[in-house]
């Protein structure tokens, strides 16, 4: 094996001017994963570990919206020279791949997709290696070289990342005011909070700068004094040292001048010319006839941001990825291509313009837009301003738009943002987290992508809510039962900032039935032959501070009183799952249906059927505790 790392190594030093925007492909390591063993009929595969090496030029016009990229240091050539890591997953043999290349947008830095796709949990899938690593191995089964380009700056190793080249500031007197907030769920001194990227105070004690701190995102916020806080340099993360100590469940946002600027949008640049250079040259180690992209969460906010500054198109005007797929993002941007951008940090619910897909796709002539799949959990309708229902609606929330023809929306019914295990726990929501499956339902919705982008298959209908069917709200109108979970009509809505100042969006969210399961997208059978009401939001716990407000990105899940007995002596007004269903064979019987119906309307793999009925029989068990928790 090591010959073959050689071989290649020399193959790609020979050609590393074939082209401007991938100089070159270094492959570091080569090894097989899960020793070789087949998936399916596609066989092996081997995982290849490099860098790649990239030259971008300032004045062509398909780099003019990389910002501060004129205000990077240049190679003699004129071009601004960077590299980012290198990781693909591709089938030994080549010809028994499906030919097509699946990238995901790392998650700082993290590999998430077998999370998504093949239920795998663990570290182990951020580097796969065993064959419980891998979890089912759908995508290795379907042939899928699978590629991931380091594109995050303020990540550091294993996370895949990119070496961004720095600001000159001096040429580019922008403001360089940083702001950053964030809700500690513990009383503490000091915190360092994952997604502050390490840019340094400018120098000195800054007068200018501020800590505020409120309980609500629009509530008016209390400045903390100058004297009683600081910034604390530990040589490899910064610190937040506030005197009084932070308190679990408010929002802290602090705001200072700073130094260190990078070019960040230099990452959005990578996965471009990766994705183009993969597809249309034959001198790299990785090669592919089409690409897909996808990304979940902060990538799949990433994804439309490289959708919306117009990066689907390479520097000699070819599309680049045939599919774009964001999984979880809602209606989000994000800080990815900016002076100070900070790519991992939330800023809902000041939401950024556009939201909607014609809006994200305007930049793009005919022929150049990928086809679009977007996915979106509960949470994305719920959570703290995640506004996805501002993909499908107008901006004033009166109407539904249409959506171009290239793109499909789904909701995958009473789910939350990333499966909890199951059985379901409970942490820092009031509620059990909500484990409603999603791996089977990510299958079908890929499988009937692929078949429509690459051979001209009909495409999955669309399955979201609408205004027009009633099946999407305001929450002012959602008809929840009366359960002691909350109420959600009391959840802070989403909005945006306008020349500082606030100005709220439409909170549109999918309606319920009599048990506050959701009514349309793709209903899995936990909703269609409920055990539980499951939902996209879940109150804090006491523990963790300000149990008024929901705990970012949790679902709830509420078991149904098992018996009449229990529905009367807790007052709960759902029919109790005795007067459902008259066995647990009844019950199997039903969700067999349900799972049935799907598969016949394409929302469900056959080869899943067996797996969907036996997480039915485990979920029986647990809730009438007969199952192993």
């Amino acid at each position: 094996m090591k010959a073959a790392v050689i071989v290649l190594g020399c193959l790609l030093v020979c050609c590393r001017v074939a082209a401007a925007e991938v100089v070159g492909v270094t492959i570091t390591g080569r090894t097989l994963v899960a020793n070789g063993e087949a998936f399916g009929r596609t066989g092996a595969y081997e995982k290849l570990v490099g860098t790649i090496e990239f030259a971008l030029d300032p004045t062509h016009p398909r780099n003019a919206a990389i910002v501060d990229l004129g205000h990077a240091p240049r190679g003699a050539d004129g071009k601004v020279h960077f590299t980012s890591d290198l990781y693909v997953l591709r089938p030994a043999d080549a010809s028994r791949g499906n030919g097509t290349l699946l990238f995901e947008v790392a998650n700082r830095g993290n590999k998430l997709l077998f999370g998504y796709f093949h239920g795998a949990r663990g570290p182990g899938r951020n580097d796969p290696t065993s064959r419980a690593d891998v979890g089912d191995g759908f995508l290795m089964r379907e042939g899928y070289t699978i590629v991931w380009v380091g594109w995050q700056f303020d990540v550091e190793p294993p996370q895949l990342r990119v070496q961004a080249p720095t600001v000159d500031m001096r040429a580019s007197p922008t403001p360089d005011v940083v702001r950053f907030s964030f809700v500690p769920d513990e009383a503490t001194r000091d915190v360092s909070p994952r997604d502050w990227p390490r840019y340094l105070p400018s120098g000195g004690d800054d007068p200018t700068a501020t800590l505020t701190v409120r309980d609500l995102h629009w509530d008016t916020p209390t400045s903390l004094p100058r004297t009683a806080w600081r910034i604390v340099d530990t040589g490899e993360r910064l610190q937040l040292v506030l005197d009084s100590g932070f308190e679990p469940g408010r929002i802290y946002e602090v705001s200072y001048r700073a130094r260190g600027a990078v070019v960040a949008g230099v990452g959005l640049a990578a996965l471009r010319d990766a994705g183009s250079a993969f597809v249309h040259r034959t001198d790299l180690p990785v090669s592919g006839r089409t690409a897909f992209i996808f990304g979940a969460s902060q990538s799949g906010r990433l994804l439309r941001q490289f959708l919306k500054d117009g990066f689907n198109v390479d520097e000699e005007n070819r599309r680049v990825f045939a599919l774009a797929w964001p999984h979880i993002a809602g209606a989000g941007l994000g800080s990815f291509n900016e002076r100070f951008a900070m790519p991992g940090y939330s800023s809902f619910p000041a939401t950024r313009a556009p939201y909607d897909w014609p809006g994200i796709l305007a930049a793009y002539a005919p022929g150049e837009a990928p086809a679009i799949v977007a996915t979106n959990t509960s949470v994305e309708y719920w959570g703290q301003g995640r506004a996805a229902a501002l993909t499908h609606t107008s901006l004033d929330g009166r109407r539904d738009l249409v959506l171009p023809d290239n793109v499909r929306i789904y909701l995958l019914a009473g789910t939350q943002h990333g499966e909890a295990p199951f059985p379901a726990p409970k942490g820092n929501g009031q509620q059990r987290a909500n484990p409603t499956p999603q791996v089977a339902a990510m299958h079908a919705v890929l499988k009937a992508a692929h078949a429509w982008v690459a051979f001209g298959a009909p495409p999955l209908e669309s399955r979201y809510p609408r205004l027009s069917d009633r099946s999407l709200v305001p929450v002012g109108d959602l008809q929840f039962p009366s359960l002691k979970m909350g109420d959600p009509a009391t959840i802070e809505g989403p909005g945006q900032v306008v020349g500082g100042r606030f100005s709220a969006l439409p909170f549109l969210v999918p309606a319920v039935d009599a048990d506050g399961n959701e009514r349309a997208g793709v209903r899995v059978p936990d909703l269609a032959v409920p055990l539980a009401t499951v939902t996209g939001w879940n109150f804090r716990a006491p523990a963790v501070g300000n149990p008024t407000t929901i705990y970012a990105l949790l679902g709830s899940y509420v078991p149904l009183p098992r018996t009449p007995a229990e529905r009367q002596a807790s007052r709960d007004p759902r029919v109790s799952i005795e007067e459902r269903y008259a066995s647990r064979d009844a019950y199997l019987q039903q969700v067999r249906a349900a799972a049935e119906a799907l598969t016949r309307d394409r929302y469900l793999l056959a080869e899943d059927l067996d797996s969907v009925l036996e997480r039915a029989r485990a979920h029986w068990d647990d809730v009438h505790g007969t199952g192993a928790r």
